[in-house]
């Protein structure tokens, strides 16, 4: 049966999504918030509404009792993560489980596998699934040993932390002079960050592009890819614009890695939405890791397949099979996302503040995903994504001209936001013509 009332742990335009998704499925809604966060706009349309703290994340949307204290009052029958927060968290997965509720994601022990990258390459390599050449576990203490690693993978590597993420807990290093040094200082780093101090090696490809496949796994031995996905324009390992699918990749090497992916879901028992994230260079695929959760980037997908991941995702946790085959998904022209963010488009300083005026783009091909509107105030506590512009096309010319003429469309009054940046990127030449490497924004913007 179809999940009766689902309580979304997140905010903002992610919330609003999930919010959106339930309403289509016939789902009652919780809205949980922050005191900040009294005035958005999922936690108007929500059925019911539970304040669980203080604006800070860490008393309120990272607050595991309060969010399960909440789905208890409210009699919640399950609780969707969303992205970022806890949707990575399998401490919260099993806790979640545990109060007697349905997580709408992969089980924690799956989260635990795949969140430990030395775990995950184990385990993608034990799948067939190509990796990066590397230490192939934890760096030993033996430094002989980590030195012979080195010069056997072949200079420049990057030092890893194995619980790292979000760019942070990483360091390369060019000769090996500096590669003890280059270890003790990321290990130092990853015991502050992360509170585990194992880092592991691998070979630094020069100029890779970003490419993730995204899988839908329904924990019934039914897995489907939806293709991939080019996130490579990043600033500090920050995604800034993404692109389905991705362009100029060899079709084999790409037919090779969609099977290879779906193959890992079965082989390490996977279930909901995911995603495999790859680097890519000449004509090879190399996993990197496999994020447990919806994506920011989804929509894309979503555009040039017809396939609502978030519902998916519901069905899946409702226990139902896969609603869709492999051989009914077809690639169906192309699609850009660009993250709008409340910040200067020079200098990347956050901008929270009331917006005096919203206007969202239209037009056939142009999606909007966003829960600000005119009078809201962006609260200075968190992520400066405030939405997600969406243009599809039959072609990939087509879907960029579209996108050109709907960031010339929005409007967002009051703050500053990063459009700017976002106008002049669709119409950089090397990027028009597609296959750009993850450096190339950063070199862009001299920084």
């Amino acid at each position: 049966m179809m999940l009766d009332k689902v309580l979304i742990a997140n905010r903002g335009e992610i919330a609003l999504r999930i919010l959106r998704a339930c309403k289509e499925l016939g789902i009652r809604t919780v809205a949980v918030h922050s005191k900040a966060d009294r005035e958005l706009m999922h936690v108007r349309l929500a059925d019911e509404a539970v304040c669980i703290g203080p604006a800070a994340s860490a008393q309120s949307y990272l607050n595991i009792p309060a969010l399960i204290s909440a789905a208890e009052v409210t009699d919640a029958s399950a609780i969707h993560p969303g992205y970022g927060f806890l949707s990575e968290n399998a401490n919260f997965a099993e806790q979640v489980e545990r109060s007697g509720f349905t997580f709408v994601g992969p089980r924690a022990e799956t989260i635990r596998l795949m969140g430990d990258k030395v775990s995950a390459i184990e385990a993608m390599k034990k799948a067939g699934v190509p990796t990066v050449p590397g230490s192939n576990g934890p760096l030993p203490d033996d430094e002989a040993k980590v030195l012979a690693m080195g010069r056997h993978i072949g200079y420049p590597v990057i030092i890893k932390a194995a619980a790292g993420g979000g760019g942070r807990g990483m360091r390369v290093v060019h000769t090996e002079a500096n590669l003890l040094s280059a270890i003790s200082v990321t290990q130092n780093e990853a015991n502050a960050s992360f509170g585990d101090g194992t880092v592991y090696m691998e070979k630094f490809l020069e100029q890779p592009r970003h490419v993730e496949v995204q899988v839908l796994a329904d924990g019934q031995g039914n897995v489907i890819h939806l293709f991939d996905r080019d996130c490579s324009l990043q600033r500090r390992h920050q995604k800034v614009l993404e692109e389905a699918p991705a362009p100029q990749i060899d079709e084999t090497a790409r037919q090779q890695v969609l099977k290879a992916c779906t193959d890992a879901c079965l082989e390490i028992g996977y279930r909901g939405a995911g995603t495999f994230e790859f680097l890519y260079e000449n004509g090879e695929f190399f996993f990197i890791e496999m994020n447990t959760r919806v994506q920011v980037e989804h929509p894309v997908t979503e555009m040039v397949t017809g396939v609502d991941i978030v519902k998916e995702q519901l069905r899946i946790a409702s226990g139902e099979p896969l609603s869709i085959r492999q051989e009914d998904i077809k690639l169906n022209g192309h699609a850009f996302e660009c993250r709008i963010n409340a910040e200067d488009s020079r200098t990347f300083t956050p901008s929270p503040g009331r917006i005096t005026l919203y206007h969202p783009p239209g037009g056939l091909g142009v999606r909007m995903d966003s829960h600000i509107y005119t009078g809201y105030s962006v609260p200075p506590y968190y992520d400066s994504l405030i939405g997600k512009l969406i243009t599809w096309g039959e072609t990939r010319e087509y879907a960029l001209t579209r996108m050109r003429n709907a960031l010339d469309e929005l409007l967002v009054e009051g703050i500053k936001t990063n459009i700017d940046l976002h106008k002049d990127l669709v119409r950089d030449a090397h990027f028009q013509q597609g296959g750009i490497n993850i450096h190339y924004l950063e070199k862009k913007l001299g920084s």
